[in-house]
């Protein structure tokens, strides 16, 4: 498992690390059953608060991405693909819907908002 945490993003530590097992799991990389890092060994890896990762393991159970067997560990959950590809989705939907909210308080138009979003998107 390859992740990568930016200390200077304003996204809390533990939500980056879940979207990157999330994807991981999406995309296929960690397979349904397959074991992840202890919370231990995965908090000394990334040199964080075992009680950061602790947060993002619990979060990711509550999603029903993975499954702690206590005193085993911590497993991919099987998981309907498309359930999981559905929650993502989701997320995305939410961060847009609060740019929107934000660039509407501040006095932006639908089109104000449209011409950024075209703007972002000539980059990919």
């Amino acid at each position: 498992m390859h992740i990568i945490i930016n200390n200077n993003s304003m996204t809390p530590i533990y939500e980056q690390l879940m979207d990157q097992i999330k994807n991981e799991i999406i995309s296929g990389p960690l397979a349904e059953n397959e074991v992840l890092p202890s919370v231990r060994a995965l908090s000394a890896e990334l040199r964080i608060s075992a009680l950061t990762v602790k947060k993002a393991y619990d979060r990711l159970e509550e999603e029903g991405f993975v499954i702690t067997v206590h005193g085993k560990g911590t497993y991919v959950a099987a998981t309907d693909r498309q359930l999981a590809l559905e929650a993502r989705k989701k997320t995305v939907e939410d961060a847009f819907a609060s740019a929107v909210q934000k660039a509407s308080a501040v006095g932006f138009t639908k089109d104000d908002i449209l011409e950024i979003l075209k703007i972002l998107l000539e980059d990919y």
